[in-house]
């Protein structure tokens, strides 16, 4: 074959077969042909334009990253709320008991000290009872269980607390069971009189 031509075989191995010595980085970069170097940006309309979109973009990279911490924050907040409210759920059966037995008188001894550590770790986890007798019906937070109507009242009111509602922070965890009054002068809507 005439004419083809010998293909081109460089040797990349550190230490020269024939001698035995080390090959010097030299030797490598003449066998090497050299790359050309990045060209540097120009000062003047294209430098500049370079640096403002490099700059722009770093800035929203931080711009980004800074919200993304905001939202891992957030999120741990959340799930430590939720695991603290679904503790605290747990817990509301224990109270009422507690509750019960206070009210009775049978709440003394070594059982009271524990009750009061026991309200006292609640408190501190930002638990809080609400719903008294004579608070305005609110049914965003009341349940109502029985109702009635009385002349002593002027708006729906929480005539009694069957059940004591609970609250983390805003969250209600346990809506208070009460029993309501609405005034009697409240016209019904089933009157036969319009008829």
């Amino acid at each position: 074959m005439p004419g083809a031509e010998e293909p081109v075989i460089r040797d990349n191995r550190k230490i020269d077969p024939e001698t035995g010595k080390a090959r010097h980085a030299e030797e490598k970069e003449a066998e090497q042909p050299e790359a050309a170097p990045a060209p540097l940006p120009q000062d003047g309309p294209l430098g500049d334009g370079l640096l403002a979109e490099r700059t722009a973009d770093l800035q929203r990279l931080q711009a980004e990253y800074t919200n993304y911490r905001r939202r891992v924050e957030r999120d741990r907040v959340a799930v430590r709320e939720q695991a603290v409210a679904g503790a605290l759920t747990e817990l509301l059966p224990v109270l009422d008991d507690i509750g019960r037995a206070r009210d009775h008188g049978e709440l003394t001894g070594g059982f009271a000290k524990v009750a009061e550590s026991l309200d006292a770790v609640v408190t501190k986890l930002g638990l809080s009872s609400f719903g008294q007798k004579g608070d305005p019906f609110d049914p965003t937070i009341h349940e109502a269980l029985m109702h009635s109507y009385s002349s002593e009242v002027s708006e729906p009111t929480a005539i009694e607390v069957l059940q004591s509602g609970y609250r983390m922070g805003e969250r209600v965890l346990r809506p208070a069971r009460v029993a309501v009054a609405e005034p009697e002068d409240t016209p019904t809507a089933d009157t036969d009189d319009d008829n």
